[in-house]
């Protein structure tokens, strides 16, 4: 069973081409604690463009970024970037609950959306800016530049925006019946318990920097909690675009703290 919910995750969190059969997709389904293992596996492979910053290749630090920008949608899909587009829509619309969830599902994107998708992407981009900065200066100082600086700080993001999304499968409600009632009807508030013990080992990435990595974390927790509140006011519930859009929104706030936190303590 730990195997085949760790193929459903893989499935249906990345573009790998395994566990899209039904019995992976139901065993994930019921095991919110393979979204942080799944975030180890994205994180690094994610990471790998950030390796061209450092010597010998030395590529200019925009074209790295923009790789990397590139690497992880080629290793996630934008699925979820779909859902901040949606949520970004419905976030400025006038209207009531009824109206933003109408919004939500319609496939047109609207000016909120467009912005949402800039937003999301020029982080990831400036972010990646920043890693390439934070591993220059670590090699600078004799501490092992961009492979352990930069490339752990993406895990840590990425593993935290994975576990501040199963954090809402576990402790929020759908508003109606789609891929958000699916996720979040298969599990209880006491699942995030081992979301967040799997999820802490990434502060641990650099060590002995941990504060990069636990701020990382935290941000991501910290952005889904204000998802989480925003969507039951608004939406009444956290549907599947509020899922994916917690995943691109806390990684954007994980992987901004982490810098900050790296390069001022």
């Amino acid at each position: 069973m730990v195997l085949t919910a760790l193929r459903g995750a893989i499935g249906f969190l990345t573009r790998v081409p395994i566990g899209r059969d039904e019995a992976a997709w139901a065993a994930f389904a019921r095991s919110p604690w393979t979204f942080p293992v799944v975030g180890y596996l994205v994180g690094a492979l994610a990471a790998a463009p950030l390796l061209l910053a450092a010597p010998p290749a030395s590529v200019p630090a925009p074209t790295v970024a923009f790789a990397f920008v590139l690497a992880l949608y080629a290793v996630t899909g934008i699925g979820h970037l779909d859902g901040a587009a949606d949520l970004g829509d419905a976030a400025v619309v006038h209207g009531d609950r009824e109206e933003r969830r109408h919004v939500l599902k319609d496939s047109q994107l609207g000016v909120g959306g467009t912005v949402a998708l800039v937003l999301v992407v020029l982080g990831l981009a400036t972010a990646a800016l920043g890693l390439i900065e934070v591993g220059s200066a670590t090699a600078a100082a004799g501490g092992g530049g961009v492979p352990l600086a930069a490339l752990s700080l993406v895990v840590a993001a990425e593993v935290g925006a994975k576990a501040a999304t199963a954090t809402l499968v576990c402790v929020c409600d759908a508003p109606h019946e789609g891929l958000g009632s699916a996720l979040t009807g298969e599990s209880s508030p006491g699942a995030t318990l081992s979301v967040l013990a799997l999820a802490a080992p990434a502060a641990l990435l650099a060590w002995p920097r941990v504060l990069p990595g636990l701020a990382a974390l935290l941000a991501a927790l910290a952005t889904a909690a204000l998802v989480a509140r925003w969507a039951r006011r608004r939406l009444g519930g956290v549907s599947g675009d509020v899922l994916g859009a917690t995943t691109e929104l806390a990684r954007v706030a994980a992987l901004h703290a982490g810098v900050i936190a790296w390069t001022r303590f």
